[in-house]
């Protein structure tokens, strides 16, 4: 009986012939004392990395739910997927259940190889060599920072909060517009709904510009905004909340990416926005705050 309760999720210790520790929650550790004699407690819990109770992998499963979510409520059917890495977001896409084309922006070699390697064999998966920004360019893009290469230098407070940033290695990486690739990356939607993620490390804002009036053509989006500055030249959130809601996205949600453990100061947060007016089914318009 005591080998049949963890298959409906009933924790067992067993202490020995006729004694055992039953639970749901489980977690209990135990002592022999002596040949009658156990002292059972439970297992010390590790407290967690950014010790404010919120975990960083909870926070970014509820924005992988969100995200699902506004793919399907908005009908969806490409993601400009703009600082990819090694395809973690497409392949997060796939496993959500996206099925829409995501076309995939990294400049950094090591991480092209892997996001082509993510990519092969799904064919609606487009994966472009190079970064987006504001212009047609050729920049030199930091390595070694893992996932937060930038074209952007570390700022003070980043340097003091990350040492990756004391590798200055660098490479230079093309930089293209995103309006100048959008016709061929749609090329064969015949109705095309994009939503565009950034996550450039400091950089959205110039991505975001990069996209000139074809930004009305996006249904969403998705930016990293920071609250503390980790990049020199990267705008504070209220600057870049306020470029995305003058081009007329509304905050669907806020997610914390990361935040210091002293303090428990948000360092930045995903943001996912919305075009309201390109819901399948729109809302009566609400009125917009004024701003002072």
């Amino acid at each position: 009986m005591l080998r049949a309760l963890p298959r409906i999720g009933v924790q067992v210790l067993d202490l020995g012939p006729g004694t055992a520790v039953v639970s749901r929650r489980g977690g209990y550790t135990a002592k022999k004392m002596s040949a009658d004699a156990w002292m059972v407690g439970t297992k010390r819990t590790s407290t967690p990395t950014d010790g404010w109770g919120l975990h960083k992998k909870t926070a970014s499963k509820l924005c992988a739910r969100h995200v699902a979510g506004f793919l399907t409520n908005y009908e969806v059917n490409c993601v400009f997927d703009v600082g990819a890495n090694k395809g973690q977001y497409g392949k997060q896409l796939r496993e959500s259940g996206y099925r829409g084309r995501i076309v995939s922006f990294e400049p950094v070699p090591d991480a092209l190889a892997g996001l082509r390697k993510a990519a092969e064999g799904d064919p609606d998966w487009l994966v472009y060599p190079c970064a987006l920004g504001r212009s047609e360019s050729v920049q030199s893009m930091h390595l070694g920072w893992k996932t937060m290469n930038s074209l952007l230098e570390p700022s003070a407070y980043g340097q003091q909060r990350y040492k990756r940033f004391a590798d200055d290695s660098t490479t230079l990486v093309r930089v293209r517009r995103l309006d100048e690739v959008m016709d061929e990356a749609l090329e064969g939607l015949a109705d095309p709904r994009p939503y565009l993620k950034m996550d450039t490390q400091g950089f959205d804002m110039e991505v975001f510009a990069g996209a000139g009036e074809r930004i009305d053509e996006c249904v969403g989006m998705q930016s990293e905004v920071a609250a503390l500055q980790l990049y020199e030249g990267s705008p504070h959130m209220t600057e870049a909340l306020t470029a995305y809601q003058d081009a007329g996205f509304e905050i669907t949600g806020m997610y914390p990416v990361t935040r210091e453990e002293t303090t428990g100061r948000v360092v930045e947060f995903d943001c996912v926005l919305a075009r309201a007016a390109s819901a399948p089914t729109s809302p009566v318009a609400a009125p917009t705050a004024s701003r002072q």
